[in-house]
């Protein structure tokens, strides 16, 4: 069983204390997204997780943890996105020195193999021009890539409600632009990081797109990827593609225990928290100690381990 954590909320920025305690429980309750009356429980019993996947831009609350996660036996590898946006589009996230000394910080706990670098996503508007991301892109490449392998990159898909929150931004002077609508200034582009990246020793790969950056030497790669977790593990994971995610998506099949709408940074371009107000409502009901992230639940209410996804 593979732990996603989570593509929903940053579980490791601003719940690692409860992750942690469920841990040590042994068992978290998932909450079904389409219905709160639906729960499972899931183990989280050494023998039952293959490997747990960070999904955070800041990992720097969980990472005193690490030892106690080795000592339990856990597998883990980090997905970082870590990219330098104006607050207006991440008013919450550290500052960049902060996040690439905390990247380094995971480094010297984990090493290079288990650490995913994120440039995620790519958002295109009169702010953020191309030469924009290959400036930043170039920064935060030449600071990263001692301490990974592997860059993923994907631009942003401008859901409807996505849309709505970058109209709202339009107030603010940005004016956005569909990647869709451009796909020579994307493959310009993708050509431009997949060079930088290369010059660094890195590997790039691109996230649940619908180009096709093959011939830029961007290979269409996942994020719960089988191949890269069997090496970690140094066994043979099979690959079974994760029905609950977007056709192109190639993620191998996980259990995520996040929640929409809990996660704090409120990134103006994300599509798991689309109310910031119902967002800090879900966190002021947090309880590090209950079994579900957000709430609590009696004890009756705890259902038996079921290890099979929604």
């Amino acid at each position: 069983m593979i732990i996603s954590a989570s593509r929903r909320t940053d579980i490791p920025a601003f719940y690692s204390k409860w992750f942690m305690n469920r841990v040590r429980e042994g068992f978290l309750v998932k909450v079904n997204p389409l219905n709160a009356k639906q729960k499972k429980s899931i183990s989280l019993n050494p023998t039952d997780v293959d490997i747990i996947v960070f999904w955070t831009k800041n990992p720097q609350p969980i990472i005193s943890s690490i030892p106690e996660l080795q000592d339990r036996t856990f597998n883990f590898m980090f997905q970082f996105t870590l990219n330098d946006y104006p607050r207006d589009l991440e008013p919450n996230v550290p500052s960049l020195n902060e996040r690439i000394s905390t990247f380094r910080n995971l480094y010297e706990r984990i090493g290079s193999d288990r650490i995913v670098w994120r440039y995620d996503p790519i958002i295109f508007s009169n702010k953020t021009s191309e030469s924009y991301h290959i400036d930043k892109f170039s920064q935060i490449c030449a600071a990263v890539s001692p301490f990974t392998h592997r860059v993923v990159i994907s631009f942003v898909d401008m859901y409807g409600k996505v849309s709505k929150k970058f109209r709202h931004l339009e107030n603010s002077g940005y004016l956005f632009e569909d990647p869709c609508k451009i796909p020579s200034t994307v493959e310009k582009l993708s050509a431009s990081l997949s060079k930088i990246a290369k010059e660094n020793n890195l590997e790039i790969f691109s996230c649940s797109e619908k180009f096709n950056l093959d011939d830029l030497g961007i290979a269409h790669g996942s994020c719960i990827d089988a191949s890269l977790i069997s090496k970690i593990l140094n066994k043979n994971i099979l690959y079974k593609k994760d029905k609950g995610q977007r056709q192109e998506c190639l993620c191998t099949e996980s259990i995520d225990i996040g929640m929409y709408n809990t996660c704090r940074f409120n990134c103006e371009y994300c599509y798991a928290t689309l109310n910031k107000s119902i967002s800090q409502q879900n966190y002021l009901r947090h309880n590090p100690d209950s079994p579900i992230l957000i709430g609590d639940i009696d004890s009756s209410e705890i259902p038996s381990y079921q290890l099979k996804l929604f």
